[in-house]
């Protein structure tokens, strides 16, 4: 028996771990890379900036994943509401997290029909 999951929910968490990964890598060679002074504290003023969107969609990404390994609805709609506070935290990346959003709210929706099928097809192996 396989279990079925949502395709929305994981193509939501592969665009947050792949968003997530850019924006560390971004930041993190903004600040190392910096070369002066006045570079370095520009660097650091705006890593401080965008760190709470950082977290958030960090977060975010990582109950999409549990999300879609547990089939619990709950952490799906719990990454789409994290995805929402991080793109109004920092709105000028939002269009970068309304995708992931989106397919988060539609995989917390769609997880519904997916566990009753899980269910009924395990019952039906059982018999």
């Amino acid at each position: 028996m396989k279990i079925k999951r949502s395709k929305a929910l994981l193509i939501s968490a592969i665009l947050g771990t792949l968003y997530s990964l850019y924006l560390i890598s971004h930041f993190a060679s903004e600040m190392f890379g910096s070369k002066g002074g006045a570079e370095l504290a520009g660097a650091a003023l705006a890593t401080a900036l965008v760190t709470p969107h950082m977290i958030l969609v960090v977060l975010a990404t990582i109950f999409n994943w549990v999300g879609y390994f547990s089939n619990k609805r709950g952490f799906a709609l719990t990454g789409g509401i994290l995805y929402s506070v991080g793109g109004v935290v920092f709105i000028i990346y939002i269009m970068f997290v309304i995708p992931s959003m989106v397919l988060s709210f539609v995989g917390y929706g769609k997880l519904k029909n997916i566990i009753e099928i899980n269910n009924t097809s395990q019952a039906s192996s059982q018999e």
